[in-house]
């Protein structure tokens, strides 16, 4: 196939997703612009359907975030469910998730001590089900898309039980399992964007049979890839399946470059522990988080979560 047929066939797909093609005149017309917004002298400024701008990095409205859908996180809701509110006053628990999201940061951005490899990639787990991973992976997000640095991605990867989108009050929508079962999907058209600045989700997607070898497949591998890849300045974080329940969670941890492991207080077991941390003991940086801890009292939203934090890396 010619790269004109191979052009042709995508801009009907485009079409067919909904995506508005200017014809040929009106391309004609904005060529030169383009040109120059793409000269190495000048940022990217990349129209967004919202009407607003790319910054430097060029990936806050890219032409993936053009494409994406836009969706509005009820604030309320966020409040009622304990998460971190970026509107509200300072709080508790705003305060620990700065202390527990800091380290993560450097490693993504290359500022630890040593560079790490798709450092930008974070999965959130537990060892059994119920110790808050979700919970933790949402705040986790949120405290980093307040960032004045960094763009946000929070991917559902938990396919057999998704929580996030309820979680948030938002309706299901097509997401990660959508694009690993059909390659002509692209990425962008499964994103949403939020009302939370620099914050993107990607739902589990549809539900599927073989929604845990989706997740070990080539096709996830590749996906991953791209993702850790394209923009510079983004940090992607699953909410992964415990690691002890499914198998799924294990192979994902094998493409992080950091995985942050949720250790309910007073209920998970030191083996239970023991156990999931040698499951990704081959995964550069473990960091632990100590959830629910009874000897810290209730923030303002009514949460009486506490978070310690460990940190590890392979060798040590």
């Amino acid at each position: 196939m010619s790269l004109i047929e191979q052009a042709a066939q995508r801009l009907e797909q485009l079409r067919k997703a909904g995506v508005d093609i200017p014809d040929a005149k009106q391309q004609e017309k904005t060529q030169e612009p383009a040109v120059q917004a793409a000269s190495p002298n000048r940022g990217v400024h990349a129209e967004s359907d919202s009407g607003g701008q790319a910054d430097d990095t060029g990936s806050l409205h890219s032409p993936e975030m053009a494409m994406s859908r836009r969706v509005d996180i009820d604030l309320d809701i966020l409040k009622t469910s304990g998460f971190i509110r970026p509107d509200a006053s300072r709080s508790r628990l705003s305060d620990e998730f700065r202390v527990i999201k800091r380290p993560l940061i450097d490693n993504a951005m290359g500022k630890g001590a040593a560079r790490i490899k798709d450092g930008n990639l974070i999965m959130v787990t537990s060892a059994l089900p119920g110790e808050g991973k979700t919970f933790t992976a949402a705040n986790l997000a949120i405290s980093i898309a307040m960032e004045l640095d960094n763009t946000v991605m929070l991917v559902d990867a938990d396919v057999a039980r998704p929580a996030l989108l309820s979680r948030m009050g938002l309706a299901p929508s097509k997401g990660l399992l959508d694009i690993l079962v059909d390659d002509s999907i692209p990425l962008s058209q499964v994103l949403l964007r939020t009302n939370i600045e620099k914050l993107t989700l990607l739902p589990s997607g549809t539900p599927h049979p073989r929604a845990t070898e989706l997740l070990a497949s080539d096709a996830m591998v590749r996906l991953l890839e791209d993702m850790s890849h394209r923009y510079s300045d983004r940090i992607i974080i699953f909410d992964s399946p415990p690691l002890l329940v499914t198998t799924e969670a294990r192979a994902l941890a094998s493409h992080m470059g950091q995985v942050v492991v949720v250790v309910k207080s007073e209920s998970t077991t030191h083996s239970d522990v023991k156990h999931a941390l040698a499951a990704i003991e081959g995964c550069p940086v473990r960091l632990m988080v100590l959830n629910q801890s009874k000897n810290v009292t209730k923030d303002e939203y009514g949460y009486g979560y506490g978070y310690g934090y460990g940190y590890g890396t392979t060798g040590a």
